[in-house]
């Protein structure tokens, strides 16, 4: 899994808007792998040629607690993931969902991080390059007040859909997805 750095992103603009790339975001337990958090839930969508097409969800059924300050922010309680799949299951069918693309996520050391250690626990490898809208926008747009995914996505396109649920899954690489165009289109 190769990390692309925003000065990489900003060079290759051309290339890039016209090429396959699959924005992903995850939701989680918790904020570590370390201390044993785990995904939650996965959203993608697919970019090709600047379009966005196919998508990707899943709930994930975990057995660990998911931490009170996280539940806050996504809203996904435990009693939603009764009796939905595990991870043995959901993991395999986003490998074959992404399969040797590029991956986009804002903030990527995180989304990546709980990605790559699910893909370990299954003896997956991930080798699939990515890159950081967050750390292309800090480039692109320094004077920003922060650089957190609603504050990019208005600055680029005024508000977000009032249909999308932020700090979901698909939702929130829904809107990764038309920032990544954005920034590598022009």
């Amino acid at each position: 899994m190769r990390r692309r750095t925003a000065k990489d992103d900003v060079e290759n603009k051309n290339s890039k808007a016209a090429g396959r790339f699959i924005a992903v975001d995850v939701e989680t337990t918790g904020l570590s792998t370390k201390r044993g958090d785990r995904i939650i839930e996965i959203g993608a969508v697919v970019l090709e040629g600047g379009r966005i097409g196919e998508e990707f969800h899943a709930l994930i059924c975990v057995k660990e607690r998911i931490h009170w300050a996280a539940q806050q922010v996504h809203g996904i309680t435990e009693e939603m993931l009764i009796g939905k799949p595990t991870a043995d299951e959901i993991i395999p069918e986003f490998k074959k969902f992404i399969a040797d693309c590029s991956l986009v996520a804002h903030n990527a050391r995180f989304d990546m991080g709980f990605i790559h250690d699910e893909f370990l626990r299954l003896g997956i490898e991930l080798t699939n390059p990515y890159h950081c809208t967050l750390e292309l926008s800090r480039s692109l747009y320094p004077k920003l007040l922060n650089h957190r995914l609603e504050t990019v996505y208005r600055h680029l396109f005024g508000r977000i859909p009032g249909e999308a649920k932020r700090h979901r899954a698909l939702d929130d690489a829904r809107l990764v997805a038309r920032m990544w165009v954005e920034m590598v289109g022009k």
